[in-house]
Protein backbone atom coordinates (compact mmCIF):
# COMPACT_ATOMS: atom_id res chain seq x y z
CA UNK A 1 0.00 0.00 0.00
CA UNK A 2 1.61 3.12 -1.07
CA UNK A 3 1.91 6.27 1.34
CA UNK A 4 -1.27 8.37 2.02
CA UNK A 5 -4.32 8.11 4.02
CA UNK A 6 -6.92 5.24 3.55
CA UNK A 7 -10.58 4.58 4.57
CA UNK A 8 -11.66 1.03 5.15
CA UNK A 9 -15.32 0.97 5.14
CA UNK A 10 -16.33 -3.07 6.69
CA UNK A 11 -20.00 -4.06 5.10
CA UNK A 12 -21.76 -7.26 5.74
CA UNK A 13 -21.05 -7.48 2.29
CA UNK A 14 -17.37 -7.06 2.27
CA UNK A 15 -14.96 -4.27 2.79
CA UNK A 16 -14.41 -1.50 0.55
CA UNK A 17 -11.34 0.29 0.60
CA UNK A 18 -10.34 4.13 -0.23
CA UNK A 19 -7.21 6.53 -0.81
CA UNK A 20 -8.41 9.90 0.39
CA UNK A 21 -7.22 12.82 -1.75
CA UNK A 22 -5.96 14.68 1.86
CA UNK A 23 -3.31 17.08 -0.66
CA UNK A 24 -6.30 17.83 -3.00
CA UNK A 25 -8.97 18.46 -0.99
CA UNK A 26 -7.68 18.85 2.73
CA UNK A 27 -10.73 20.43 4.62
CA UNK A 28 -13.39 17.56 2.82
CA UNK A 29 -10.79 15.06 3.59
CA UNK A 30 -9.95 16.18 7.26
CA UNK A 31 -14.27 16.39 7.93
CA UNK A 32 -14.10 12.74 6.82
CA UNK A 33 -11.11 11.43 8.66
CA UNK A 34 -12.05 13.95 11.87
CA UNK A 35 -15.40 12.12 11.78
CA UNK A 36 -14.60 8.93 11.22
CA UNK A 37 -11.92 9.18 14.43
CA UNK A 38 -14.17 10.65 16.75
CA UNK A 39 -11.74 13.67 16.54
CA UNK A 40 -14.61 16.09 15.46
CA UNK A 41 -17.45 17.89 17.48
CA UNK A 42 -20.70 16.83 16.75
CA UNK A 43 -24.74 16.94 17.67
CA UNK A 44 -24.90 13.43 16.58
CA UNK A 45 -22.30 11.46 18.71
CA UNK A 46 -20.46 12.31 22.00
CA UNK A 47 -16.62 13.09 21.64
CA UNK A 48 -14.60 10.35 20.97
CA UNK A 49 -16.94 8.27 19.42
CA UNK A 50 -15.99 7.46 16.17
CA UNK A 51 -18.87 8.92 14.12
CA UNK A 52 -19.72 6.35 10.83
CA UNK A 53 -19.59 3.44 12.66
CA UNK A 54 -23.73 1.36 12.55
CA UNK A 55 -24.77 4.18 10.22
CA UNK A 56 -26.37 2.77 7.35
CA UNK A 57 -26.51 3.04 3.34
CA UNK A 58 -29.87 5.24 3.44
CA UNK A 59 -30.00 5.57 -0.36
CA UNK A 60 -28.88 3.16 -3.14
CA UNK A 61 -29.29 3.63 -7.29
CA UNK A 62 -28.99 1.30 -9.27
CA UNK A 63 -26.04 2.04 -11.51
CA UNK A 64 -25.42 5.14 -9.66
CA UNK A 65 -24.08 5.15 -6.69
CA UNK A 66 -25.00 4.18 -2.87
CA UNK A 67 -25.60 6.98 -0.13
CA UNK A 68 -23.95 7.17 3.49
CA UNK A 69 -23.38 8.86 6.49
CA UNK A 70 -26.57 10.07 7.75
CA UNK A 71 -26.95 9.61 11.42
CA UNK A 72 -30.54 9.76 11.61
CA UNK A 73 -30.76 7.45 8.36
CA UNK A 74 -33.72 9.63 6.70
CA UNK A 75 -31.09 11.85 4.13
CA UNK A 76 -31.80 14.98 6.22
CA UNK A 77 -29.37 14.10 9.14
CA UNK A 78 -26.01 15.46 9.39
CA UNK A 79 -23.29 16.74 12.05
CA UNK A 80 -24.77 19.31 13.16
CA UNK A 81 -22.28 21.82 11.21
CA UNK A 82 -21.96 22.77 7.60
CA UNK A 83 -19.04 23.14 5.72
CA UNK A 84 -18.38 24.82 1.52
CA UNK A 85 -17.58 22.85 -1.19
CA UNK A 86 -13.64 22.37 -2.37
CA UNK A 87 -13.55 21.39 -5.71
CA UNK A 88 -10.62 19.96 -7.18
CA UNK A 89 -10.03 20.54 -11.22
CA UNK A 90 -7.97 16.89 -11.10
CA UNK A 91 -10.43 15.34 -9.43
CA UNK A 92 -13.38 14.09 -11.40
CA UNK A 93 -16.74 11.67 -11.48
CA UNK A 94 -15.10 10.05 -13.81
CA UNK A 95 -15.35 6.39 -13.34
CA UNK A 96 -16.79 3.82 -10.85
CA UNK A 97 -15.45 4.31 -6.89
CA UNK A 98 -15.61 7.43 -6.91
CA UNK A 99 -16.28 8.87 -3.18
CA UNK A 100 -17.98 12.54 -3.54
CA UNK A 101 -19.47 14.28 -1.03
CA UNK A 102 -23.49 14.68 -1.45
CA UNK A 103 -24.89 17.65 -0.18
CA UNK A 104 -28.29 19.79 -0.48
CA UNK A 105 -26.62 22.85 -3.09
CA UNK A 106 -23.30 25.27 -2.64
CA UNK A 107 -21.87 24.79 0.95
CA UNK A 108 -24.04 22.32 2.57
CA UNK A 109 -21.28 19.61 3.10
CA UNK A 110 -21.92 17.82 6.46
CA UNK A 111 -21.14 13.70 6.80
CA UNK A 112 -22.87 12.09 3.99
CA UNK A 113 -20.91 10.94 1.15
CA UNK A 114 -21.83 8.84 -2.41
CA UNK A 115 -19.55 6.16 -4.06
CA UNK A 116 -20.42 5.67 -7.68
CA UNK A 117 -20.69 2.66 -9.74
CA UNK A 118 -19.85 4.09 -12.53
CA UNK A 119 -19.11 7.87 -14.53
CA UNK A 120 -21.25 10.11 -13.36
CA UNK A 121 -19.63 13.57 -14.96
CA UNK A 122 -23.17 15.18 -14.44
CA UNK A 123 -21.86 16.08 -11.17
CA UNK A 124 -18.22 17.51 -11.86
CA UNK A 125 -18.49 21.17 -10.11
CA UNK A 126 -21.39 20.51 -7.88
CA UNK A 127 -19.84 17.67 -5.98
CA UNK A 128 -16.56 17.73 -4.10
CA UNK A 129 -14.49 14.43 -5.02
CA UNK A 130 -12.60 13.24 -2.17
CA UNK A 131 -11.05 10.01 -3.07
CA UNK A 132 -10.98 7.00 -4.88
CA UNK A 133 -11.92 2.90 -4.41
CA UNK A 134 -8.79 0.91 -4.46
CA UNK A 135 -10.13 -2.18 -3.65
CA UNK A 136 -14.26 -3.07 -2.75
CA UNK A 137 -15.81 -1.63 -6.08
CA UNK A 138 -17.40 -5.20 -5.91
CA UNK A 139 -18.75 -4.71 -2.10
CA UNK A 140 -19.81 -1.28 -3.35
CA UNK A 141 -21.85 -2.64 -6.33
CA UNK A 142 -23.03 -5.05 -3.95
CA UNK A 143 -24.67 -2.66 -1.34
CA UNK A 144 -28.35 -2.43 -0.98
CA UNK A 145 -30.42 0.27 0.75
CA UNK A 146 -30.53 -0.21 4.30
CA UNK A 147 -26.93 -2.29 4.58
CA UNK A 148 -24.44 -0.61 7.35
CA UNK A 149 -21.64 0.44 7.80
CA UNK A 150 -20.29 -1.86 10.51
CA UNK A 151 -17.01 0.09 10.91
CA UNK A 152 -15.07 2.69 9.12
CA UNK A 153 -11.05 2.69 9.91
CA UNK A 154 -8.99 5.18 9.25
CA UNK A 155 -5.56 3.92 7.61
CA UNK A 156 -2.38 5.93 7.48
CA UNK A 157 0.64 4.90 5.72
CA UNK A 158 3.57 6.90 5.89
CA UNK A 159 5.01 9.14 8.36
CA UNK A 160 3.15 12.61 6.58
CA UNK A 161 0.06 10.42 6.81
CA UNK A 162 0.66 10.03 10.50
CA UNK A 163 1.35 13.54 11.46
CA UNK A 164 -1.78 14.97 9.53
CA UNK A 165 -3.80 16.69 11.88
CA UNK A 166 -7.35 16.14 10.71
CA UNK A 167 -8.81 18.59 13.50
CA UNK A 168 -6.42 21.35 13.09
CA UNK A 169 -6.59 20.97 9.34
CA UNK A 170 -10.37 21.20 9.27
CA UNK A 171 -10.71 24.22 11.71
CA UNK A 172 -8.23 26.46 10.00
CA UNK A 173 -9.10 25.12 6.17
CA UNK A 174 -12.97 25.81 7.07
CA UNK A 175 -12.20 29.02 7.97
CA UNK A 176 -10.31 30.15 5.45
CA UNK A 177 -13.45 28.90 2.86
CA UNK A 178 -15.75 30.73 4.80
CA UNK A 179 -13.99 33.94 4.47
CA UNK A 180 -13.36 33.30 0.86
CA UNK A 181 -16.81 32.65 0.27
CA UNK A 182 -17.72 35.89 1.92
CA UNK A 183 -15.52 37.64 0.06
CA UNK A 184 -16.75 36.52 -2.96
CA UNK A 185 -20.21 37.19 -2.09
CA UNK A 186 -19.26 40.54 -1.61
CA UNK A 187 -17.28 41.25 -4.92
CA UNK A 188 -20.32 39.88 -6.74
CA UNK A 189 -22.60 42.40 -4.40
CA UNK A 190 -20.26 45.47 -5.67
CA UNK A 191 -20.22 44.15 -9.19
CA UNK A 192 -23.86 44.03 -9.20
CA UNK A 193 -24.12 47.44 -7.79
CA UNK A 194 -21.62 48.82 -10.07
CA UNK A 195 -23.59 47.49 -13.22
CA UNK A 196 -27.07 49.12 -11.72
CA UNK A 197 -25.31 52.25 -11.48
CA UNK A 198 -24.00 52.42 -14.93
CA UNK A 199 -27.30 51.10 -16.09
CA UNK A 200 -29.65 54.05 -13.98
CA UNK A 201 -26.66 56.71 -15.04
CA UNK A 202 -26.67 56.03 -18.79
CA UNK A 203 -30.62 56.10 -19.00
CA UNK A 204 -30.83 59.70 -17.63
Amino acid sequence: MENGIYAQISTQKGIVKIKLEHEKTPMTVANFVGLAEGKLENTAKESGLPYYDGLTFHRVIADFMIQGGDPTGTGAGGPGYQFEDEIHPELKHDKAGTLSMANAGPGTNGSQFFITHGPTNWLDGKHTVFGYVTEGQDVVDSVVEGDSIEKLDIVRVGQDAESWDASQIFTTSRSKAEEAAKAALEAAKAAEADALKEYTEGAQ
